[in-house]
């Protein structure tokens, strides 16, 4: 049960915006397939637009508390939201990169799991810092009762604070971002590696060995799978505000002007990206 009451999806949503934003998209999609048709490149764009999407909308699922959590005066991780999903999606590029020969259904698991893996051990180390360095219960400041286990938080919030510490909800919410984050990452830097640049810079460089191409590639695409990621990232910050406790909180019912924000982003990013090499 909510404390506040959570504001619909669409609070703070310029209409008017947001229509141009999707345009613009469209239009880079339409671009895309007169130059290159319906071949790997626009499919690449397709699912470089998708991974960001879901960078986008998994890091509303981070619990991210700031400068108040490290006091003990809210919940949450104690640092900022750009930082925290930055570190979940480059722990899900490491571990989706390895895999990239295996294809992509292997490669994405892999980035899915190592950044759910990384905030799933960044969670249990605050917690414990929590509650054994600080002598601090978790409890939510946004719920009177955990959603997942039904555990009442209100008698355990310190009077003048947000609440404190970690709560079940936040920890799964922490996993599942982290799960989202690495899987989009790990898409971006799988299609471009694949589908755009080993051919590419193949064809480029001439006939010679694959084994010249595949480190320049495998740069490009760390390089702009990592931007990719953090500009996402930071959209999602701006548009959560501050802090956000995870899936419970009312500030996680902006989502949707996150995910729209962050897929027109990445189309924008994304046909830069393929146009170095393929234009």
């Amino acid at each position: 049960m909510s404390v506040t009451p959570k504001p619909a999806g669409g609070v703070g949503m310029d209409m008017t915006a947001m229509g141009l934003a999707i345009l613009l998209m469209l239009a880079i999609i339409g671009v895309a397939w007169y130059m290159f048709g319906l071949s790997l490149i626009f499919y690449a764009l397709i699912a470089i637009i998708i991974g960001g999407a879901l960078i986008g909308f998994g890091v509303h699922f981070v619990p991210v508390g700031g400068a108040p959590a490290a006091m003990g005066q809210a919940p949450g991780i104690a640092t900022g939201v750009a930082m925290l999903a930055g570190g979940a999606g480059l722990a899900g590029l490491f571990g989706g990169a390895w895999a990239a020969d295996l294809g992509i259904v292997v490669a994405c698991a892999g980035g899915a799991i190592g950044g759910a893996l990384m905030m799933a051990i960044t969670c249990m180390f605050v917690n414990v810092i929590y509650v054994y360095g600080m002598g601090i219960p978790s409890a939510s400041g946004k719920a009177k009762v955990d959603p997942l286990t039904g555990d009442t938080q209100t008698e355990y919030k310190s009077q003048g604070t947000e609440g404190h510490g970690l709560p079940f909800i936040s920890f799964v919410g922490g996993i599942v971002g982290g799960f989202l984050g690495g899987l989009g990452g790990t898409l971006i830097y799988y299609v471009l590696l694949k589908w755009v640049y080993v051919e590419k810079l193949a064809h480029a460089l001439g006939a010679g060995p694959l084994a010249n191409v595949t480190p320049i590639a495998i740069s490009l695409a760390g390089i702009f799978a990592i931007g990719l990621f953090l500009v996402n990232a930071v959209l999602a910050a701006y548009n959560i505000t501050g802090t956000i406790e995870g899936p419970h909180d009312p500030k996680f019912a902006r989502w949707p002007r996150a995910v729209v924000a962050t897929a027109v982003a990445s189309a924008v990013c994304g046909i830069v990206a393929i146009a170095i090499v393929a234009v």
